[in-house]
């Protein structure tokens, strides 16, 4: 047995307890001729006391030759801790140790174990089994258990059943960018991971599972950024004779439950907003609702005097700043450089003090009075202190311009605790959307994405108002969670295919399995995935999802620990007849 007890379990209430415990070397300290040892595993932290009177000579000459992250097995009797720790569980009681095995002994470690480290992001990477034993790293990854775990427990509770699909499947050209795997058995033909399981869920629908989900591993090879990498994690689920109410109904409630049983937090409104009022408010289809600064448009009130830069714009939009009123010119200054970022695009920025005393002073007093700021006041629900902030251009630009401002004011003005939920639903997305690179439209969503029934006639004349039965459940101006009604008949999914320029052979070739499958029977079904990293981490008071992954990839896709991916062998490359011109 190599321990009897954890590092973290130990109290007062087992002093005088013969004791074994494993784990590996935090810190020591040498008196000479007492010595100290803080002994750690998963669980916590133990004290380690080697005193020269009371612990065999032997024992006490191999504690000094201890160094950092050694692993080691103690035997020893729990006693009183003379200086007591409170801040730590085991903080009142140490072990007198008897008998010491040093397991493995250990290199002194890249960056020190331990919660404020020295070492920087790449280091601990490369190093990343090293930062898992750092308490923030370990915690979350506990904290990820606690989230699958409810997860599990709420949609068991509900009738789900967990059926794994395939991981090796066939590539589409809807979608992002697959990562395919070669055949050695079928020459020149591939496997494409998946990036979900989409059609595997509506044929278990098909297959009369009725409700269906899988924590599940998905894959995209596309660019990166802190909250995405190229594999992932989905809660994915799929259910049998529902409308979009009763999914809206159950994935309510297991939000409900994940905040009640892990942050003890109690929600009882879940607000709708259609796509269209969520664009025009906020400027994005993921708005975080916590605070407000609501878009207010501007063209009736700002079209009418002779400022070109307003009159030659699709739309002028601005939002209310709280408080900015108080901003010196230095500070406006420096917003306005941030909108001018390429990364955000604006060519300018107009801007009102709204002052205490009702009047207003703007960056365009030369062609509009204190009446015509007044009304802009009011359109953007400005009050007495507070700073106006007004974009202008083409529309779907300004709005994503205008949003970027709103959430870095926000991020600035303290405004988005990490500790206050607001969940939301984005409902009737468009089911098709203009790429104006290929020069046709796209599923916004996925090709069996059902329209609503009412807006099927404008697929022929105004495909681009079409609405999908489609919605988004965003918490805290992230989205975490992504669905629909599916399409469940074999003609109005060829329908579906004929407007994003499938031919019927090529549909065939690609979604032949799923056509055939509506031809026996497939129930009106829908469902919703949610973004698990990403759930897991805005519980987890964060928005950076590779903080709450084991093992994740850099920025460039790549990991670092085990160097991958790299190259592979000639003879691998010519078992799976693959030539490289290099």
């Amino acid at each position: 047995m190599y321990r009897s007890h954890s590092c973290g379990e130990l109290r007062a209430s087992n002093i005088n307890t013969e004791v074994t415990l494993a784990g590996w070397v935090q810190k020591t300290r040498d008196k000479g001729f007492m010595i100290w040892v803080d002994l750690r595993d998963r669980y916590g932290i133990t004290q380690l006391i080697f005193d020269e009177e009371r612990t065999p000579a032997t024992v006490v000459e191999k504690a000094k030759t201890l160094g950092r992250e050694f692993v080691i097995q103690v035997k020893g009797e729990v006693i009183e801790r003379e200086s007591k720790n409170l801040n730590i569980p085991t903080g009142e009681i140490e072990i007198l140790v008897n008998e010491l095995i040093i397991l493995n002994e250990a290199i002194v470690p890249p960056f020190t174990i331990e919660d404020e480290t020295d070492g920087g992001e790449d280091i601990r990477m490369k190093y990343r089994y090293l930062d898992i034993r750092r308490n923030p790293v370990k915690n979350n990854l506990m904290f990820r258990h606690q989230v699958a775990m409810q997860v599990r427990h709420y949609l068991s509770n509900e009738g789900f059943i967990e059926v794994e699909t395939p991981y090796l499947i066939k590539s589409t050209p809807e979608g992002a960018r697959d990562f395919v795997v070669p055949s050695r058995m079928n020459e020149g033909q591939f496997y494409a991971l998946p990036q979900s399981p989409q059609t595997f869920k509506q044929l278990l629908m098909v297959g009369g599972m009725d409700k269906y989900f899988q924590i599940v591993k998905c894959f995209r090879d596309e660019d990166l950024r802190a909250d995405r990498q190229p594999e992932f994690t989905q809660i994915d689920c799929e259910m049998a004779f529902v409308e979009q109410e009763d999914i809206l109904t159950i994935f309510e409630g297991l939000t409900r439950h994940l905040l009640k049983e892990i942050k003890n937090v109690e929600i009882d409104e879940f607000p709708r907003m259609t796509y269209a009022e969520a664009m025009k408010a906020y400027g994005n289809d993921k708005p975080d609702i916590r605070f407000g600064m609501k878009f207010g448009e501007l063209n009736e009130a700002a079209q009418h005097k002779d400022f070109k830069v307003f009159n030659d714009a699709e739309l002028v939009v601005g939002i209310a700043v709280p408080g900015g009123a108080s901003y010196t010119r230095k500070e406006i200054d420096k917003l306005i450089d941030w909108v001018k970022r390429p990364q955000v695009g604006a060519l300018g920025m107009v801007y009102v003090k709204c002052n205490e005393d009702g009047s207003y002073k703007s960056s365009v007093d030369k062609f509009y009075d204190q009446d015509d700021l007044a009304k802009w006041a009011k359109v953007t629900g400005a009050k007495a202190g507070d700073l106006i902030c007004i974009l202008s251009g083409q529309t779907n630009k300004v709005r994503a311009q205008l949003s970027a401002l709103r959430m870095e004011l926000a991020d600035r003005l303290g405004l988005r605790n990490p500790e206050e939920f607001a969940p939301l639903w984005v409902v009737d997305f468009p089911l098709l959307e203009w790429d104006e690179e290929t020069e046709r439209y796209h599923a916004m969503h996925h090709p069996f994405t059902s329209p609503k029934p009412e807006d099927i006639a404008l697929l022929d004349s105004r495909p681009g108002d079409v609405r999908a039965n489609a919605y988004d459940l965003v918490l805290n101006g992230n989205e975490i969670g992504g669905g629909s009604i599916r399409i469940h008949d074999a003609a109005t999914q060829a329908l579906m295919f004929d407007h994003l320029g499938f031919t019927p052979e090529e549909a065939k070739a690609q979604f032949g399995f799923l056509m055939d499958a509506f031809q026996y029977g497939a129930p009106p079904h829908g469902g919703i995935a949610f973004g698990f990293d990403r759930l897991v981490a805005i519980l987890g008071g964060q928005e950076t999802i590779r903080d709450f992954i084991a093992f994740p990839k850099n920025n460039s896709g790549r990991d670092v620990m085990i160097d991958a991916p790299a190259a592979i062998d000639s003879e691998q490359l010519k078992e799976l007849n693959i030539k490289l011109d290099l």
